[in-house]
């Protein structure tokens, strides 16, 4: 996604008119307008603005990215109840088609033991719940190989 996008995008997210950042910010609404689309850029001054008046940092306003918080909204509108009746392994499978295959071909029983056994040090350690043991480990487990896939490119 270019600048201009999104600046239109984190713009619309917080209900404001061209207009209204314009006056808010001191510039014309089609300064706004042409920061929008790409044909000139804010100032680092205007930009730092603009994050503070969207409600972001100046890293999320440059990298705002519209199917992020898609998701986000998605995963906030989601009831628990609803959450519960979703097969995940069935819909990720379609991404990632060894999500329908590994069962038939890995010792899960083995692995099983090995993941209780960390779910259960971390909420004795921690005195986590056992979603809250669940998400931990599952985010180190994603950070070990996001690690190990970053040191690969080296």
């Amino acid at each position: 996604m270019n600048l201009g996008n999104s600046l239109f995008h984190a713009r619309k997210k917080c209900g404001l008119s061209q207009e209204d950042v314009a006056a808010k910010l001191g510039v014309s609404r089609q300064t706004i307008s042409k920061w929008e689309t790409d044909e000139t850029v804010p100032d680092i001054r205007q930009s730092k603005k603009m994050a503070v008046l969207y409600h972001m940092t100046l890293d999320e306003l440059i990298d705002f990215d519209m199917d992020m918080m898609k998701i986000q909204e998605a995963i906030d509108k989601t009831d628990e109840k609803i959450q519960e009746k979703i097969n995940w392994t069935n819909a990720w499978g379609k991404k990632y088609p060894i999500l329908l295959k590994y069962q038939t071909e890995v010792n899960i029983p083995n692995y099983a033991r090995r993941i209780e056994l960390m779910l259960d040090e971390l909420k004795q350690e921690y005195q986590f719940t056992e979603q809250d043991a669940m998400l931990v480990l599952k985010d180190i487990l994603y950070n070990v190989w996001k690690s190990r896939k970053d040191k690969t490119k080296e």
